[in-house]
């Protein structure tokens, strides 16, 4: 660990499937530490492995996934690698939803139809703090008030089809963040909401991080609500993150050619009104027997032949705290025609 001040600390994660086809290399080498009180936002497109290295942090990923490398937590218990821990021991039981909570996508498909939502945040309650059901309840109560739930001792005895899909939303942060946790793991917690309820959403998440001092790891491919929400971002693309620094840092002065290609690629206050968006060439190929050399070579307009096709990039610095892994950081043509100013 960096010091006392980081909560968590990934360092060279590898997560591979086996498959009929071969071996999907999912996530490869992914580095990165969120320190107390921080927010770091993981941006990528859908499929590079964001939601696998949330899950792998909470040790609930499928057996089918062959994990390595370490993930440190800076625990209750002192300093403990995650992925060394028994899988159904009460060592990472006791991290588990007490120390470390997850906000998944779907609000929808987190809630079991067949308990009340107040039965199900209550799982965690006498799970990590008390056994007495009347405590339990009154803690579980005042978390869905904290988190904007209306009538909450009403709302905690009905079931989730009797919820609209904001107040599920509210339940779930209810129940991530009834043990105040040191990490949230914030997993595109908006993704099935509209507008105004996502800002809404994104507000309270502010609220109560400032409220409870804790970290917390924001996944979402939405360039905006990362401007909003984090200090830090960290760029991934094939399982890899290919650049990481301080947001306004970034958004400034973007280095990655995938990168400048996100940023170039959304719509400007105060640009022209028949400016064309800039897009990125081609498709995210699938991570299945992957060839050498840069994963994004295929899609890069300043490629280098004999070097970015031959071997994989390491990351380098190019800033305070700002690291890019590419061969061709520096180029002027990268940062030519993507909108980069």
């Amino acid at each position: 660990m960096d010091g006392k001040d980081t909560i968590v600390q990934v360092n060279n994660l590898h997560i591979n499937i086996k498959m009929d086809e071969g071996i999907l290399t999912a996530v490869r080498g992914v580095s990165f530490h969120i320190d107390r009180g921080e927010t770091l936002g993981l941006v990528g497109e859908s499929g590079c492995g964001k939601s696998l290295t949330c899950k792998a942090i909470l040790a609930i990923n499928e057996q089918k996934c062959s994990t390595s490398g370490e993930i440190l937590f800076n625990s209750d218990n002192g300093v403990v690698d995650i992925l060394k821990l028994p899988p159904k021991g009460s060592e990472i039981r006791n991290i588990r939803g007490k120390q470390i909570s997850m906000i998944f996508q779907e609000p929808m498909v987190c809630f079991s139809p067949l308990y009340t939502i107040g039965n199900q945040i209550n799982e965690c309650t006498r799970l990590h703090i008390t056994k007495d059901k009347k405590k339990s309840r009154e803690i579980s109560i005042e978390m869905m008030k904290k988190v904007g739930i209306a009538n909450a001792e009403k709302r905690y005895d009905q079931y989730p089809h009797e919820f609209s899909g904001g107040m599920l939303q509210r339940a779930l942060i209810a129940m991530a963040l009834v043990c105040n946790p040191k990490l949230l793991i914030a997993d595109e917690p908006t993704t099935a909401l509209d507008v105004t309820i996502q800002a809404q959403i994104l507000e309270l998440i502010k609220e109560l991080q400032k409220e409870l001092k804790m970290s917390v790891l924001f996944v979402t491919h939405d360039l905006g609500t990362v401007a909003r929400m984090c200090d830090r971002v960290a760029v991934m693309y094939l399982g890899k993150i290919v650049e990481t620094g301080p947001v306004e840092e970034i958004y400034l002065n973007p280095k990655h050619p995938y990168t400048i290609g996100l940023i170039g690629s959304v719509h400007k206050i105060g640009s022209k009104r028949k400016e064309r968006l800039y897009s990125i060439d081609g498709t995210v190929p699938l991570a299945l027997n992957l060839p050498a050399g840069c994963g994004f070579y295929d899609r890069c307009n300043c490629r280098i032949e004999g070097v970015c096709n031959v071997k994989e990039p390491k990351a380098v610095a190019v800033g305070p705290d700002h690291f890019v892994s590419c061969h061709a950081v520096g180029q002027k043509t990268c940062e030519e025609g993507h909108g980069i100013e």
